[in-house]
C-alpha cells in the first residue's frame, strides 16, 4: 500500500491552513493539490523533506483551480509534471489570465501577497479527467469523483477507501468544527448536497481535507457539513430578500461564525487559521449569488 503523506504549505506564516498531499508510488510520487504559487518555497521544502525533488513528480492531481488548490501547478508543469484536471478547469489552466483578472478585481492590491503568480501551463501538459475515470500509476489506482457544488469543475480523488476532497468536505481546523468554504460563482446547494451524497456511498473510511488534513470519522463530518452548510445559507436569505449592501452583511456574518466557532471551543488562533482557510466574507458574497440564482430561477 502506498504512503500518503500531509505536506504542511504554512499559508501566510500560520500552520494547517493549507496542505497537499505526496502519494509514494512505484513511478514516483504524485502531487495532489500544489496550493498557491506564494508557497512554492514551502512547498518545495516539503517536498525535500520526503527526500524528493520537485522534478521528481511527473503527475499532480487537482481537486480544482481555484488558487489556493492550483495556484502552483504551473512552477511543477514548468519541471515536466502533467496535471490532472477537470475539463471545465483545463482552459483556465492553459490561459489563467481571465481567472486571474477575476479574482484581482475581489483581492486587489493582495493579489501577490496571497497567491504569487500564475503562468499559463502548455496544454499538452493538461489532461483533462471525467467523473468516474480511474487512473493508474504503477499499480495505484486514483479515481476520479466529480463533486461539483462549492466549484463547477471540482474534483474528489479517491484511493482505496480514502478521498482527497478539496473543498466540498468543507475546511476544519486543528479538531474544531467543519465549516462550508462559500465563494463566487459556482456555490449551488442542491448540487453540493448531491456531491455529500455521493461521497456517503462511497463509505470511505478517511477523508484529506485541503484546509486541514486527515479525518477519520467521514460520516459524522459529513452530517455536520450539511447542518452548517443549509444554517449558513438560510442565515444569509433575509439579506438577501432585504437586497442588503454586503458590505452591510459582513460584519454581521463574520460575528455569527466567528461566534460558533467559539461556542465550539475554538480559540483565537485558531479562528484567524480559519479565516485564512475560508475568508467569511467570500462566504457572503457567494451566498448572495446563489440566492440571486436561485430567485432567478437561473439554478
Amino acid at each position: 500500500m502506498s504512503v500518503i503523506h500531509i505536506i504542511d504549505l504554512d499559508f501566510l506564516k500560520e500552520n494547517q491552513t493549507i496542505g497537499t498531499f505526496l502519494i509514494e508510488t512505484n513511478e514516483g510520487p504524485i502531487l495532489i493539490e500544489t496550493g498557491p504559487e506564494s508557497t512554492w518555497p514551502q512547498l518545495k521544502n516539503g517536498i525535500n523533506r520526503l527526500g524528493y525533488e520537485p522534478g521528481d513528480i511527473h503527475r499532480v492531481l487537482l481537486t480544482h483551480i481555484h488558487f489556493d488548490h492550483a495556484g502552483a501547478a504551473w512552477k511543477l508543469a514548468e519541471l515536466g509534471a502533467v496535471i490532472y484536471v477537470h475539463p471545465i478547469g483545463l482552459p483556465h489552466l492553459a490561459s489563467p489570465e481571465r481567472l486571474w483578472n477575476s479574482a484581482a478585481q475581489i483581492y486587489g492590491n493582495e493579489m501577490q501577497r496571497l497567491w504569487g503568480q500564475m503562468m499559463p501551463i502548455h496544454e499538452s501538459q493538461l489532461k483533462e479527467v471525467q467523473d468516474g475515470e480511474i487512473l493508474d500509476f504503477g499499480g495505484v489506482k486514483i479515481k476520479a469523483l466529480y463533486t461539483p457544488g462549492h466549484a463547477v469543475h471540482h474534483i474528489s480523488w479517491q484511493l482505496w477507501d480514502t478521498i482527497f476532497t478539496g473543498d466540498v468536505a468543507g475546511v476544519k481546523i486543528n479538531q474544531g468544527p467543519v465549516v462550508p468554504p462559500c465563494p463566487p460563482p459556482d456555490i449551488h446547494l442542491e448540487n453540493w448536497k448531491a456531491s455529500i451524497s455521493l461521497l456517503r456511498k462511497h463509505n470511505p473510511k478517511i477523508f484529506y481535507l485541503t484546509h486541514f488534513g486527515k479525518i477519520e470519522d467521514p460520516k459524522s463530518h459529513l452530517n455536520e457539513l450539511e447542518a452548517i452548510l443549509d444554517d449558513w445559507a438560510n442565515w444569509i436569505k433575509p439579506y438577501y430578500i432585504q437586497k442588503k449592501d454586503p458590505r452591510e452583511i459582513i460584519p454581521n456574518f463574520m460575528a455569527y461564525t466567528q461566534g460558533q466557532l467559539k461556542t465550539k471551543g475554538v480559540q483565537k488562533t485558531d479562528i484567524q487559521r480559519y479565516e485564512l482557510a475560508n475568508p467569511s466574507w467570500m462566504s457572503v458574497t457567494g451566498l448572495l449569488r446563489y440566492w440571486k440564482l436561485k430567485d432567478q430561477g437561473r439554478i
